[in-house]
């Protein structure tokens, strides 16, 4: 929680810090309200849906050994596959909630903070 306790003697930071209530009304909004639903709507899926990618392959490791050691190509196996394509996914849904933050999230976040800056 926030508090009205001044910065630290010798801080360059010359911006003044809204009051608390301010905050807590800022959070009460229907924008910020908004700007939640719209994070949670990509993040919570995408979260789940990843654990679920992750639990499948450890699954698979430990309980289908046979389909996992099956070789592919060379000494390139089923495991392998899996397990760089985990690396893969990871970067993937980064990338695409970068994007997603970019184009969804930071302008609600920028306007709620210009607001806030200019009301304080």
């Amino acid at each position: 929680m926030a508090t009205d306790v001044p910065p630290p003697p010798g801080g360059t930071d010359t911006r003044v810090q809204p009051p608390t209530e301010q905050f807590v009304a800022v959070q009460a909004s229907e924008e910020f309200a908004e700007l939640r639903r719209t994070h949670r709507r990509f993040a919570f899926p995408l979260t789940v849906a990843f654990i679920a990618w992750y639990l499948l392959y450890v699954l698979l490791s430990n309980y289908a050994g046979g389909f996992m050691g099956h070789k592919l190509f060379g000494n390139i196996n089923v495991a392998l596959v899996f397990g760089l394509a985990q690396f893969l996914t990871t970067f993937l849904i980064a990338w695409l909630y970068s994007r997603h933050a970019a184009a969804k999230l930071d302008p609600r976040a920028e306007a709620i903070k210009s607001r806030m800056e200019a009301d304080a």
